[in-house]
Order: C-alpha cells, then structure tokens, then sequence
C-alpha cells in the first residue's frame, strides 16, 4: 500500500495581502504531477484544506481543480481529507456520503453521538487490508456529549478528549491502522514551548491545545496536520508533513515535501520525502540598500536594509519596490539601544497574555484561566 501524506493547503491564505492563488494552484498541479508518476493507492490530506472556515469563490474553484485532476490522474486510489481548525467541518461534510461511494472521503465533523464511530476507510491490498481512521480537529466542547465530563461538569482537556475518541475504536493492534489527524501532537517529555512554531500557526495560550503523542503508539502510521513545518511528533512513523507552500516569512527558505509512506506487511513502514518546488520562494534579504538592490527578482521578498546613514525615504521604496515587484514588507535596522525599562521584554512584549497580566498586577489562577479562555476565544474568531 503507497499512500500520500499532505496537509496544511490554506487554500485562499493571502501573504502580507498578496493573493497566493496562483501559486497554490502551480504547487497543487505539481503534486498531482509526483501522483501521477509516483502511482499513490491513496492521497491523505490531514486538514486546513482552506484558510477560512468560510473560503471565497475563488479558494473553492482551485480545491475542486485539484481534486478533479487528482481524480482523473488516479482513477483508482482513494482521497481522503479530515477538518482542520481552519475548516468549517459542516461545510467539509457537505455530501459525505454521495462523495464516499466515488472514492472521496471527505470528514469534516468527529463522532457526535455515542453510538457513532469514528469514520475508516478500509483498503485492501497484497498483505490484507489497511484500517484508515480520519479523525477531525476536535475541540472538547465540540463532543461533550460523546466523550463525557469532568467529575465538575466541565469539558474535558484536548489530551483526555482525544484520547477517549481514539479509545472507543478498540483498534486491533495485529492489523495495520493509520490514523489521520489533524491536533497539536507533543511527543512525550517534550516541552510545547520549545517546539518550533510558525508565525502562520495559530497558537493557543498555555498551549492548552496539546495531546501526548504517545496516544499514538497503536498505529502504524500517524499521518499528521496543524504544525506547519515537516517534522517527527516523537517517532519515525508519526509524523506531519507541513505546508505544501511558505505560508510565513517565518519559512523561508524551508524545503516542503510531500510524505510518501509505502506499507509492507505489517511492521514494514517506508517513508520517503519528495521535494516540492514553489512558483516563487518566499526569501528574506538583509543588507545595504546598493547590496539588496542587485539580489532584485520576482520571488516574495522581506527586506531588512542595514545602512547606518539615513536614507531618502520615497526614493528607496521606489527603487526596492521597482526591484521586487512581490515586496513584503520593507525593514530597517536601527543603531538605537532598546528601552529595557518595561517589565515586559522580548518575546513576552508580544504575547496578549503577559500583556494583560502585567496590567492586572498579579492576577491568581482562576483569574488566569478566565483570561486564558477569553484571549484563545477571540483567536477563534479572528481566524475563522
């Protein structure tokens, strides 16, 4: 069994206002491209297959495209795609059932009665069959009514939610299981703030978002979503394969990959990385404004200008724009010593949760959860 592994599509994400369809639509044409040579038996996709959980027009005409040219160049193999928290599962869900019975399996909403099961896909192949479990993202208020409590009434934790979901499955550990999801993976031991996180992730306060990847140890393969920068949650077969496409500065430069991930019998996992090249790279150039000026080309640019004497402020953006005509942003490095007065500093000057507890003069715990809830729901909103 050969399967794809992508996530993180942002369909429709603009970068510093610049519209990325184009580009989406370039890469997306080149993965099924790599389908068409690589022969997958299956495409999974583990969320964020839009930007907004309410997507323009346009967004929804470059998603069809590439699943109608994903479909005719694989007649045979199946697609599969789960929510993520940038997705509207409703709308994700729209026609789930007509859509399963020709191959695609579109999962937009986890369980949400007891007695519903989380959704799988069986594929047969030479070894037997291989159990595909598609689990959404999936906040604890989303399935109260699925998993239960607290002993107080309240929601359960994202670690305790997930795990209960996964746990009413009864997997049968003897056969090969994948499970597609698209959560906040922390390996075990791990610390969430020394994970490497992306400007373009939306992050939670206190991480409350985490789950122990260690819940992960009974499939053969995790095929990961939410982390935008391809990496291992703890294992060599659990893995999230990151965005397609720079989706911040803060990638520039970062090699993206599909996951292709052969499966043998069972315990005989391959993975492989292959390459994906953008239309256009997303750089960051640093230097003297003569210095940027002879690295000009059509690529997204951040440029950070070095000089020390001052500069004609209209003429140099004319002359950095005339060079980039897909500019960023425009930076200056300044000489000036920064005001280390402020008790908030560095990082913390940027969080809206250390903002607020410094003006509330050491707020207790109760106060911070309160503060905590408020600063991730209006997050939520923002994004959606």
């Amino acid at each position: 069994m050969r399967f794809f592994h992508l996530s993180d599509l942002h369909i429709g994400l603009r970068l510093m206002n610049r519209d990325l369809r184009e580009d989406q639509a370039y890469i997306l044409r080149q993965i099924t491209e790599i389908a068409g040579r690589e022969r997958p038996d299956a495409i999974v996709i583990a969320g964020d297959l839009y930007d907004r959980a309410v997507p323009s027009a346009e967004a929804v005409e470059v998603f069809d495209r590439f699943i109608e040219e994903l479909t005719e160049t694989l007649p045979e193999a199946a697609v599969m795609a789960v929510s993520g928290n940038h997705d509207s599962g409703s709308r994700i869900d729209c026609f789930r059932s007509v859509l399963s019975r020709q191959g695609l399996y579109m999962v937009g909403r986890p369980p949400q009665t007891e007695e519903e099961p989380m959704a799988k896909v069986v594929l047969p192949d030479a070894f037997g069959s291989v159990n595909f479990y598609l689990l959404p993202f999936v906040k604890p208020s989303m399935v109260r009514a699925v998993v239960g409590t607290d002993e107080k009434g309240n929601s359960l934790s994202y670690d305790e939610t997930v795990r209960r979901l996964i746990g009413r499955e009864q997997i049968d550990r003897t056969r090969r299981n994948v499970l597609v999801s698209h959560q906040f993976y922390l390996p075990s031991g791990r610390n969430a703030e020394e994970m490497e996180r992306m400007d373009s992730e939306i992050r939670t306060v206190g991480n409350i978002d985490e789950v122990s990847a260690d819940i992960l140890e009974q499939f053969d393969y995790a095929a990961l979503g939410h982390i935008h920068k391809p990496m291992k949650a703890g294992g060599e077969r659990w893995r999230y394969c990151g965005t397609p496409l720079a989706c911040s500065v803060s990638e520039a430069g970062q090699q993206k990959e599909i996951v292709m991930v052969d499966m043998g019998e069972k315990g005989d996992v391959r993975i492989s990385a292959i390459p994906l090249r953008p239309l256009r790279q997303v750089r960051v150039i640093r230097g003297t404004l003569e210095e940027v000026l002879r690295e000009a080309c059509g690529d997204y640019v951040t440029v950070i200008l070095t000089d020390r004497a001052d500069l004609n402020i209209l003429d140099m953006q004319d002359r950095v724009r005339k060079a980039f005509p897909r500019l960023l942003e425009i930076r200056r490095e300044t000489l000036r010593q920064t005001d280390y007065s402020s008790p908030i500093r560095g990082k913390a000057a940027l969080d809206p949760f250390a903002l607020c507890c410094s003006f509330l003069k050491d707020p207790d715990e109760t106060e911070k959860e309160i503060l905590r809830d408020v600063i991730n729901t209006v997050r939520e909103v923002r994004e959606s």
